[in-house]
């Protein structure tokens, strides 16, 4: 027996291949390396398995790093940019990636109005575009375990501050979970069991 599609996947109010877009956010090495509120090991693994699905289900992405070009940062870690190898992260000098003219305009350009969101610091680096994307009436998904602080308090207090401010809070794996919704989707439920499961 098959689900029967019941669902427009450009209005639904879940996450779909359809609506959303995926943003990373300054996945660098001094970046990766400052993170403790969670392996440093297991945050680039996740944040790895976030991208794969961004990528296996065609979601609009946008990533980008911080003082790279400017010479005072290194470039994206390795890891990312074999997920996306042809796409060049957007490098800006401000903390809050919303406040640069090309991020902006990227984001505007996917159409989309829900955002799965990760970036490194929780604190700086994922809170402000955050709370400015939910001001200008975005819906922004944050997945918390892909995602690190400087300390568990200051990347849990970023948490609390963002929910309250209408922020979503997700994990990975439910992420994969409402991106796939049913294992009759054939042309993504072999890969998606891949991410999962590996």
């Amino acid at each position: 027996m098959s689900s029967e599609k019941i669902r427009d996947m450009k209005s639904d109010h879940l996450l779909t291949p359809e609506n959303a877009a995926f943003i990373a956010i300054d996945y660098q090495p001094v970046q990766v390396k400052s993170i403790k509120s969670m392996d440093q090991d297991e945050l680039v693994k996740n944040i790895v398995k976030t991208a794969q699905l961004a990528k296996l289900y065609n979601l609009p992405t946008i990533l980008s790093t911080v003082n790279v070009e400017s010479g005072g940062n290194k470039p994206q870690i390795e890891e990312l940019s074999e997920v996306f190898p042809d796409i060049k992260p957007i490098d800006r000098t401000t903390i809050n990636s919303w406040e640069d003219d090309k991020f902006n305009e990227a984001v505007k350009a996917t159409g989309r109005k829900k955002l799965v969101m990760t970036a490194l610091w929780t604190e700086a680096c994922l809170s402000f575009p955050a709370l400015d994307a939910v001001k200008e009436g975005y819906e922004v998904y944050a997945v918390v375990d892909a995602v690190g602080g400087t300390s568990k308090l200051a990347h849990e207090t970023a948490l609390r501050r963002m929910e309250q401010a209408g922020v979503k809070l997700i994990s990975w794996v439910q992420l994969a979970c409402e991106l796939q919704r049913d294992w009759n989707r054939k042309e993504t439920s072999k890969e998606f069991s891949q991410i999962l499961f590996r």
